[in-house]
């Protein structure tokens, strides 16, 4: 009976709750690094471009991108992922953060529906204030995916969203994961290769940790390409199409080590093979994420053939006194709105 563990063991100190017993989730904080990181970042490109955006313009954003990306995030979860009928009759519930009278915050957040909510409110901001959307676009993608990363390590933290089966010395073993039947030939010799004994009807076999080759792959890596090209984009909205291009390659390569979702499974099979999905991800069977995911792709090339050829598309990487006669402008036409309405309660 095979006595050593050849694989690597969740780490016991990590839990859900950053103190146990208080509603108080690493995953909640790491939001809040992610926001941060990526406000920090957005600033910072600002300021070194001297682009014609204040303080306020810029907080009020973040508020506008964050709130727009939370209910994105959320509902696309729940149309996409959860499928509740629940969600039909009350659908209130869909942001209501207690279950069974605990705080548990808002459980389950679609990526690819965080993505469209961000691209609305970044349009219509825009619009409101004036600004290029793609301009506004460039420094987003330049900033978002190092935040991204926080999110990645807030799943790790939750001990979800992870992988297939991995027998490598680089395999986990997660302690909220499915435990899988003992009887199957390929989980006794997966429980072999990794030294771990069946004791039980099902055992809880090492993972790959999906969530941080994510983290890598969607966040630091592809962060480190897009800020080395922000000052080195041929045209206005180059970055958007680099970063939904990216993230899209990334997430479909990363998709193949994380185990679909048991209630969807694979959305597209060319062929069946009848392997576990849990064992094997057949390279012609495509998950949720990655239909989302080439979906992505696609927009980012269309997006960049598009953009290159749009009006006014030469990129401009510092301002200088423009942004002086731009944010003049801009509150020259919000005293000109305020005088208006003055007289016009004059006159009522």
């Amino acid at each position: 009976m095979p006595s050593l563990l050849l694989t690597i063991s969740f780490p016991g100190w990590l839990s859900p709750e950053i103190i146990p017993g208080l509603p108080f989730r690493w995953y909640s904080l790491m939001y809040i690094a992610a926001f941060g990181t990526a406000f920090l970042l957005y600033r910072a490109q600002v300021r070194e471009r001297r682009f014609p955006m204040r303080d306020d313009e810029l907080s009020n954003l973040f508020f506008c991108g964050i709130l727009a990306l939370i209910i994105g995030a959320r509902v696309f979860s729940v149309m996409v992922y959860e499928q509740n009928q629940v969600y039909q009759r009350q659908p209130w519930l869909v942001f209501w953060p207690f279950q069974d009278g605990r705080f548990t915050g808002l459980q389950g957040m679609s990526y690819h529906g965080g993505v469209i909510g961000g691209i609305l409110a970044i349009l219509i901001y825009s619009g409101v204030k004036r600004f290029d959307y793609r301009e506004i676009g460039d420094m987003f993608a330049a900033s978002i995916p190092l935040g991204y990363t926080f999110g990645r390590l807030g799943n790790f933290a939750n001990g979800e969203l992870y992988g297939r089966v991995s027998t490598g010395p680089w395999g986990m073993v997660f302690p909220f994961a499915q435990g899988l039947p003992a009887g199957e030939t390929w989980v006794k010799e997966a429980a072999a290769k990794a030294g771990i004994a069946i004791q039980s009807a099902s055992v809880n076999l090492p993972r790959h940790p999906s969530q941080l080759y994510e983290a890598f792959l969607e966040g630091v890596l592809l962060w480190l390409i897009i800020w080395l090209c922000r000052n080195r984009k041929p045209f206005k909205g180059f970055l958007i199409g680099l970063y939904l291009m990216g993230y899209g390659i990334f997430r479909f390569a990363a998709e193949y080590f994380r185990e679909p979702d048991a209630k969807l499974g694979y959305r597209i099979q060319f062929i069946e093979t009848g392997l576990p999905a849990a064992l094997s991800h057949p390279p012609f069977s495509f998950s949720t994420g990655q239909v989302f995911s080439f979906a992505m792709f696609a927009l980012g090339l269309l997006w960049l053939v598009i953009a290159s050829r749009l009006p006014d598309h030469k990129p401009k990487l510092v301002y200088l006194d423009s942004a002086r006669a731009g944010a003049a402008q801009r509150a020259e036409t919000a005293a000109a709105r305020k005088g208006r309405r003055k007289l016009q309660r004059k006159l009522r």
